[in-house]
């Protein structure tokens, strides 16, 4: 069997594989700021999961928010969990299930999930990209992550260097314009309450589709999957308006890659996790 995990800044989502193929019902719990507080919470959630069954874990996979360092095994990065950056993070869960322990960045493994059975599947080559609270994603071939030194930051694209396209935004790269959280910080309010439909319908579609029309030169993917509660949400980023956009740019290439919606929802993680064990011979 196998131990799934997707930890995010605010919840972690735990759920075990009994055959490989499928998972049980994810046991989500908060994610504490403190690192050790986490893994006591992460200790005592897969104690419950395999309280009653007898046989031994063959390997634990999951995903942390941010750059993540394979081979330390530590996080490089993250804004909401700044106490665990620098931590043995896959040594210690590795520890705990008493197996080895594979760890890579959530959203690549949002991606790898969405292109092995979600809305990317069928396609060799695709580009995951997540607008929620932040802006993450990464680049899929055949099935697999592909390489990278420091894993894939996407949301941190400047697409607008002197802030004149969006003079209120505080920053000039993609998440600091499309992101929840920016959206937040700039009107006040949660962007479910934000009812703006020049918001929705023109200004993120169009600052998205910057973003994502330099993920298409930078890539060239046979599909774009676009997830997380800026697109799948209500309300939620128009992408039919960000297509036409997209289109209007004019870039080089014939034609656009295919351009879908996330399918997998909250469990794209777990479904990444689990082809990325698999995948690493266990």
């Amino acid at each position: 069997m196998y131990i799934l995990f997707d930890i995010g800044g605010t919840k972690m989502r735990i759920a075990l594989s009994r055959d490989g193929v499928s998972f049980d019902t994810p046991v989500i719990v908060s994610t504490p700021k403190d690192f050790e507080e986490g893994m006591t919470v992460f200790e005592k959630t897969v104690a419950g999961l395999i309280a009653h069954n007898a046989e031994a874990i063959k390997a634990v996979a999951g995903g942390v928010p941010g750059p993540f360092d394979r081979n330390d095994g530590v996080l490089l990065a993250a804004p909401h969990l700044t106490k665990w950056v620098g931590r043995p993070l896959t040594a210690r869960i590795g520890e705990i299930c008493k197996a080895p322990a594979y760890v890579e960045n959530d959203s690549a493994l949002v991606g790898l999930g969405e292109a092995v059975v979600g809305a990317g599947r069928g396609f060799d080559i695709v580009a995951y990209l997540t607008v929620s609270t932040g802006v993450g994603g990464a680049r899929i071939i055949r099935g697999r992550i592909d390489d990278s030194a420091h894993g894939f930051e996407p949301g941190h694209q400047i697409i607008d260097p002197d802030n004149s396209l969006c003079p209120e935004c505080e920053g000039n790269d993609l998440e600091s314009y499309v992101s929840g959280s920016a959206v937040a910080k700039r009107f006040g309010r949660q962007p479910k309450d934000i009812d703006v439909a020049h918001l929705w319908n023109d200004e993120l579609p169009r600052f998205l589709a910057y973003g994502i029309n330099n993920i298409i030169m930078h890539w060239s993917p046979d599909c774009i999957v676009l997830g997380g509660s800026m697109i799948v949400g209500n309300p939620a980023i128009s992408l039919a308006r960000m297509e036409a956009y997209l289109k209007e740019l004019g870039g080089i290439f014939p034609e656009l890659p295919a351009i879908k919606k996330a399918e997998l929802g909250d469990v794209g993680g777990l479904y990444g996790a689990l082809a990325y064990a698999k995948q690493k011979g266990v």
